[in-house]
């Protein structure tokens, strides 16, 4: 069931630029999503998304007209910083099936263009390829970053847990496509399904495949179970199709508050990720090649110091630069200012201070070329 709704407010506003998206903002036109993914935990109960998960979505009408007075700069005393507008994610699809008839994600680039804004899109979907004008548009003003999101890339598995989303192959397709077209293309392999996706075999096609389709980066995350209606409902799809899995998945899910499995689990799969990522040699995060010339200096260096931070705790490491990035991202003035007193903000030691001046000499830093590229 379709049902139009007028929508308070569209955007969200981060505090911090989040380093997965490299996003200051978010939105969605959607609640609900007719992809129907058996592990979304959009269909859990925190979410609070009505109806029947997989069936009924919300469509926000006026979702273009809030954005238009939310983005201007006339209706404002103190404009936005300028930053990427993520458009995908959360509770829906933005380029679900219902779009080509609202046409929303379109009315939303166009606004985004107007006002000069970089875009990050996240879709299951193909059918981001009609705006691909649009996208264009934005990529030569700003930047135009398109992610796609996959449990792995078996079309057989994806039928049973992805009943709405087009085949991996298809969106394989669509990532050769759009690179040929000079975007930069990320995958999200997240989640992927624990004892169906996540083995050796799967993993190296999955990446195999990205490789072979050139994408710019892959971040990768295990799934999350949390109890009630995403639990109930992805347990029924796996009882059907692979019954022999559910004690397997009774030990690593526990009822941890966020649905997370053990952290084991999560370890092991992490490092199997890691090495085959080091093999391929795709970043692991968003490289900074593609936005820092976009960003300004403050959101530059936050990015770059999480992302190490990121991936240096992945491999066991301590670390003290996601401090240094918190400290960057409270400041009011820009960090260049402190060009000359780094070390007095909190977190920031000499060897933080060394990567900080590098990045805000060449937008990036050696240390972090190693560690995103392996």
């Amino acid at each position: 069931m379709i049902k139009e709704v007028k929508a308070k407010s569209l955007l969200r506003k981060y505090k911090k630029v989040d380093s997965w998206f490299v996003a200051r903002y978010g939105m969605n036109l959607y609640r609900g999503c007719l992809h129907n993914c058996a592990y979304c935990d959009g269909r859990a109960e925190g979410y609070y998304v009505e109806g029947e998960f997989g069936k009924d979505i919300e469509v926000k009408i006026n979702a273009s007209e809030l954005l238009q007075k939310e983005l201007d700069p006339k209706r404002k005393r103190v404009p936005l910083k300028k930053g990427f507008v993520m458009i995908g994610g959360g509770v829906g699809d933005s380029y679900c099936a219902v779009d080509q008839k609202f046409q929303l994600a379109r009315k939303a680039l166009k606004i985004v263009s107007e006002f000069n804004y970089p875009v990050h899109i996240l879709t299951k979907s193909t059918f981001v390829e009609r705006d691909i004008d649009l996208l264009k548009e934005i990529k030569d003003k700003s930047q135009a970053i398109i992610s796609f999101s996959f449990s792995g890339v078996d079309d057989e598995i994806c039928k049973i847990f992805e009943p709405g989303v087009p085949s991996a192959n298809e969106r394989l397709k669509t990532i050769s496509k759009l690179k040929k077209e000079g975007f930069p293309v990320g995958v999200f392999l997240m989640p992927v399904i624990p004892f169906i996706t996540d083995s050796r075999e799967q993993l190296e096609n999955s990446m195999k495949s990205f490789k072979e389709a050139g994408v710019d980066f892959v971040i990768f995350g295990g799934m999350t179970l949390k109890q009630g209606r995403q639990q109930d409902h992805f347990y029924e799809i796996l009882q059907k199709n692979y019954p022999d899995l559910i004690d397997r998945y009774n030990a690593i899910y526990k009822g941890d508050k966020w649905g997370g499995a053990s952290y084991k689990y999560y370890n092991t799969i992490n490092s199997l990720f890691f090495s085959l990522a080091r093999k391929y040699q795709i970043p692991i995060r968003i490289p900074a090649k593609i936005f820092n010339q976009v960003i300004n200096q403050n959101d530059l260096v936050t990015v770059i110091l999480d992302q190490m931070d990121y991936i240096l705790k992945q491999e066991g490491e301590k670390t003290p630069y996601g401090y240094g990035a918190y400290s960057i991202s409270q400041l009011k003035e820009p960090v260049s200012a402190f060009r000359n007193q780094l070390q007095t903000l909190k977190g920031v030691g000499p060897v933080t201070e060394k990567i900080i001046l590098e990045i805000l000499d060449s937008g990036t830093s050696p240390y972090y070329e190693r560690l995103i590229y392996g």
